[in-house]
């Protein structure tokens, strides 16, 4: 599981994806996320910008990211 800790009060899921490794791109991000291959908290997430906050969890891939304060 990959950790990211929070800078701000939070991070877009596009830039999490970006900071955990799990995309090399925004555009592959962009459309990993709008081919609905994205989980937030056990939900498909369809929006890039979805603002992630602390104790939120994205899995992607196979992949797990938990967002930290």
């Amino acid at each position: 599981m990959e950790i990211i800790k929070l800078r701000d009060e939070y991070i877009k899921l596009g830039q999490a994806l970006k900071a955990a490794n799990l995309a090399g791109s925004g555009v592959e991000a962009k459309y990993a996320i709008e081919e609905g291959r994205v989980l937030v908290n056990g939900q498909v997430e369809y929006q890039r910008g979805k603002k992630l906050r602390a104790g939120d969890v994205v899995t992607f891939d196979g992949n797990t990211i938990k967002i930290e304060e």
